[in-house]
């Protein structure tokens, strides 16, 4: 397990790029290239240089792939493999999982799966590219067993760089990522911990708007460099919600450098900033 004193800052946020277990799946590589596009970035590194990156930064971190087979037709990385580089890295990584909500209930026997024979921490969904709403029933039995072992989910939400540019943006409708889809879910199960993930432009007061009135939803500030932060955010990370936003960079496409040295400037306070950097995600990760 990560010993938070030996860190400077653990990344609620980064994605497994690579598969060293199974073979290139080169379907749908068209969004690959309209990604590498929007983000001016085309590094993918393997889990063990991510991996090897971090702990060179004594940054510890979450890592997920994202299972959208049924709506993008692209195998997955599989979990499995990023389960078992965190058992073999588990002073700098956590390994979340990701099931692509078409999946239902057998989605849900494979959730408790990965929790009880691979130790995963936590879930990721991605509504956009899963396409599906996050309120929908279908995927209800996932998030039963996420709330019965007490685990986080994170939510990507507002715009998405995958698919922009792309003819009919590649099929993939923004509106499911609108983070207030989230209300119901929390409402639900109010015994998971919901995580926003993103400035959730163009819905940023919506996302806020949740996490105020629902103690079981956090925010997590990837995916932007600090310094376009719009100011509400910044504003409600310094007063309401000090205690439920979270470092993460969505990195390789942002390196925890560039965010940490953005987020020293862009006006939050000296008190805040160890919450959001370290504290806050060991609370929610039961690192304490």
């Amino acid at each position: 397990m990560l010993k938070p004193d030996d860190l400077v800052a653990i990344d609620i946020h980064t994605h497994a790029e690579v598969s060293c277990w199974n073979p290139f799946d080169s379907y749908g590589e068209e969004f690959d290239r309209a990604a590498d596009k929007y983000f001016r970035n085309s590094r993918r590194p393997t889990i063990a240089e991510t991996v090897a990156y971090y702990r060179e930064r004594r940054i510890g971190l979450v890592m997920f792939t994202v299972d959208a087979e049924a709506q993008m037709g692209r195998r997955r990385i599989p979990n499995e493999e990023i389960a078992e580089a965190a058992k073999a890295n588990p002073d700098v990584l956590i390994a979340f999982a990701s099931i692509d909500p078409h999946k239902g209930k057998m989605g849900a026997r494979e959730a408790r799966r990965l929790i009880e024979e691979h130790g995963v921490r936590g879930f990721k969904f991605h509504p956009t590219v899963q396409g599906f709403h996050p309120w929908d029933r279908m995927a209800w039995p996932i998030y039963e067993v996420i709330e019965e072992y007490g685990l986080p989910a994170i939510f990507h939400s507002g715009h998405s760089g995958i698919g922009s540019g792309m003819r009919c943006g590649g099929g993939l409708k923004l509106e499911y990522s609108n983070p207030m889809h989230l209300d119901e879910v929390a409402v639900n199960f109010g015994n998971m911990q919901i995580v926003i993930a993103h400035p959730s432009w163009p819905w940023q007061d919506e996302a806020l708007s949740v996490a105020l009135h629902k103690p079981n939803v956090w925010i997590d500030l990837s995916g932007w460099s600090p310094k376009y932060f719009p100011p509400q955010l910044v504003q409600y990370a310094n007063t309401l919600l000090k205690d439920r936003m979270l470092f993460g960079s969505d990195y390789p496409l942002i390196t925890p450098e560039r965010w940490m040295k953005d987020f020293d400037e862009a006006g939050f306070r000296d008190e805040v900033k160890p919450l959001i950097l370290k504290d806050n995600a060991v609370r929610l990760l039961k690192l304490g």
